[in-house]
C-alpha cells in the first residue's frame, strides 16, 4: 500500500483544550503542510455531540496532527486513546504535550495510518476520529480498513472531516449519518456504527 507524504514541520502555533480537565490549557504544535487543526467552534459543537459517549471510550485518532480532538476527548474523560502521526516533528510536539499535561492513559505510535489499519485490531474502539490531510485520497480508504480490520466496536462512532459532502462519501456499509454540519469548505459529520460489517 503506498505510504502517504510525510509533511514538514513548520513554525510552532497553538491550540486550546476548550473543556474537561484541562480546560484552556494552551499547547504548543508544529504548523506542517496538510495540517488542519479543528477550530475551537467545531470542536466545541462535535464535543457537544459526544458529551454522552466520550467518558470512558475506547479512542483512535489515525491522524493526530495537532492532538486537537484526541486531547480534548481524553481531556473530558476517554478511558484510553491511541493516536498515529507520521511525521516526526509532530510527534514529538504531541509526546510534549502528552508529558507536559502527565496523561497516563495516552498512546502514541510514529505510523502511516493505511499500513497500521491494515493489520487486524487487537481491540475495538468506541470512537474514532478521522480528520486526514485533504486532497490525499485519504478518508474513505481508512474508513473501510477500519471496518475491514475489526477496529470498530458494534455500536462506535466515527467523526469524519472532508472536501467532499457526506452524501457523497463512499463509507462502509452500516454507517449511518448522525449528524453534520459546514464550515466554510469543510464538512464535517458524525456516523453511528450499525454493525453490518462488510463481507
Amino acid at each position: 500500500m503506498a505510504r502517504s507524504p510525510v509533511p514538514r514541520a513548520g513554525k510552532a502555533s497553538q491550540l486550546r483544550i476548550i473543556g474537561g480537565q484541562w480546560r484552556s490549557r494552551r499547547l504548543s504544535f508544529f504548523e506542517a503542510e496538510g495540517l488542519r487543526p479543528t477550530p475551537d467552534r467545531v470542536r466545541e459543537t462535535l464535543f457537544n455531540w459526544l458529551a454522552a459517549y466520550v467518558p470512558d471510550a475506547r479512542v483512535l485518532d489515525p491522524f493526530a496532527g495537532s492532538g486537537a480532538l484526541y486531547l480534548e476527548a481524553l481531556s473530558r474523560g476517554a478511558r484510553e486513546a491511541l493516536a498515529l502521526e507520521i511525521n516526526p516533528a509532530t510527534l514529538n510536539s504531541l509526546r510534549q504535550q502528552l508529558l507536559t499535561l502527565d496523561c497516563q492513559n495516552a498512546q502514541l505510535l510514529q505510523a502511516d495510518a493505511l499500513q497500521y489499519l491494515a493489520q487486524p485490531a487487537a481491540n475495538p474502539f468506541d470512537l474514532v476520529f478521522l480528520d486526514p490531510p485533504f486532497n490525499r485520497d485519504l478518508l474513505e480508504p481508512v474508513c473501510h480498513l477500519l471496518e475491514q480490520g475489526g477496529w470498530l466496536a458494534e455500536r462506535a462512532l466515527i467523526y469524519t472531516e472532508s472536501e467532499t459532502a457526506p452524501s457523497q462519501l463512499d463509507l462502509p456499509l452500516g454507517w449511518q449519518l448522525h449528524r453534520e454540519k459546514q464550515a466554510g469548505k469543510v464538512h464535517y459529520a458524525l456516523w453511528r456504527r450499525e454493525g453490518l460489517a462488510e463481507e
